[in-house]
């Protein structure tokens, strides 16, 4: 077979998923043109799933099981890679963030995870708890996996972090004056360092401020780059160029848009002031 590619199911969650689906198809000597009309789907679609470039859904996985008559083996292995509490996509994003050399970041309601202090991470993870959303043994995963990607930003050399927050992020309380202050600080010790820039996008920007979710945009060692953006329930990671290049192309012009580091710095010591 031409220009076969072969999987690496150890990768990820997603690969393994990916290379359990090649096995099944292979095995019925289906091509995947054939299996996505059988599921419901194109071939490139079945392709990027075989290969990791895009994480199974539900759906997707039902319809693998109707179609291959594997009960409901690719429904479970998808719940599976759900019971982390981690969105679509978000696992995938991670293992490329930790390499690459540029890291774009826009955030809205919260501080970016990359800049969180312990106490404000926990008071998020607390509270998610405290709802239901999560278990106490997801939210130490999301903890540890945090302090994880926080301490990759020490390689060398460091990657460049560019962080634009929505003005909500330093004005919306997390975990009591006392940790939103240790926050605030944080975030001014971030702006600091020589490899990263740091600005608020204010409330005034109105429908001048580019995006309505929480976008990420890597620039890998090999210059090409992906995105990671998503809602309270579904990530969507890319890495079409045709698709992340307009989503690079907004980033700068909401850049162009927020306030300076300069300003953004004064903007949080002046929030800073009405905690202790």
């Amino acid at each position: 077979m031409v220009n076969r590619k072969e999987l690496s199911p150890e990768a990820s969650p997603g690969a393994a998923f990916g290379q359990r689906l090649r096995q099944a198809r292979d095995e019925r000597g289906w091509t995947q043109d054939e299996l996505g009309v059988r599921m419901g789907y194109t071939g490139t679609h079945i392709s990027a799933v075989e290969t990791g470039r895009r994480p199974p859904t539900n759906r997707f996985a039902r319809s693998a099981d109707r179609a291959l008559g594997a009960g409901d083996k690719f429904e479970r292995q998808t719940r599976a890679l759900k019971n982390t509490a981690l969105l679509e996509g978000f696992p995938d994003y991670v293992r490329q963030e930790v390499r690459a050399v540029e890291i774009r970041l826009f955030e809205l309601g919260l501080v970016p995870g990359l800049l969180q202090t312990p106490e404000y991470a926990a008071a998020i993870t607390s509270g998610a708890v405290r709802r239901g959303a999560i278990t106490e043994q997801q939210a130490e995963d999301r903890l540890a996996l945090l302090a994880e990607r926080q301490a990759s930003l020490d390689r060398t050399p460091p990657p460049l972090v560019y962080a634009v927050l929505d003005e909500s992020c330093i004005l919306r309380p997390v975990g009591g004056p006392r940790v939103m202050a240790a926050q605030l600080d944080r975030l001014v010790a971030f702006a600091e360092l020589p490899s990263t820039v740091l600005q608020v996008a204010p409330f005034d920007l109105g429908e001048r401020r580019a995006f309505d979710l929480p976008l990420y945009i890597l620039t890998l060692p090999d210059r090409s780059l992906m995105s990671y953006a998503e809602s309270a329930q579904q990530g969507q990671l890319e890495q079409d160029m045709k698709f992340v290049q307009p989503l690079l192309t907004a980033y700068h012009q909401l850049q162009a848009e927020a306030a300076s580091q300069a300003a953004s710095v004064a903007m949080i010591n002046e929030v800073r002031k009405g905690a202790p």
